[in-house]
């Protein structure tokens, strides 16, 4: 098992996945902290790491941001062929990378990583992928930290 780079899905990873709303419009997500202090740790042990949404928010950069993150990449519809383009153009194998999904539209992404994760409520599509590390955290509760912790 050797990887380089670590991806995260954003709703439902490290988010609840719910959508909030104020009655005057304005979106907002709840990110769990320990999730962030997972993905800096992972950098400081030398592995690059970054969110990979069909999502295309601002509320989305704005964490990555934060984070500092190596990667952020909105608004992708298939996560699969994009990061065989990301391979490409970095040098690096499918086989490198590491990626934590919980949704029907991470699932073929998920299918061909070196390591694939799901958090505790994935849909069951993704849960049944054959070698899926099924975590005990959930998303928006931990879920990439306890990833992350398999490589720490």
């Amino acid at each position: 098992m050797d990887i380089k780079i670590f991806f995260s899905d954003v709703d439902g990873v490290l988010t609840d996945g719910g959508m909030y709303y104020t009655e005057n419009g304005d979106e907002f997500k709840k990110f769990c902290a320990h999730d962030g202090m997972g993905m800096k740790l992972l950098q400081r042990k030398g592995f690059q790491v970054g969110i990979i949404t069909s999502e295309d928010r601002q509320i989305n950069r704005n964490r990555a941001k934060k984070l500092s993150l190596d990667y952020d990449f909105h608004g992708v519809d298939d996560k699969l062929e994009f990061i065989k383009d990301f391979c490409r153009q970095k040098d690096v194998s499918l086989s490198e990378i590491a990626y934590i999904g919980d949704d029907v539209n991470c699932f073929e992404l998920l299918s061909n990583v070196g390591v694939s994760a799901c958090p505790n409520n994935a849909v069951a599509k993704i849960k049944s992928i054959p070698n899926i590390i099924q975590l005990k955290k959930s998303g928006g509760d931990g879920a990439f930290r306890d990833f992350a912790e398999l490589f720490l």
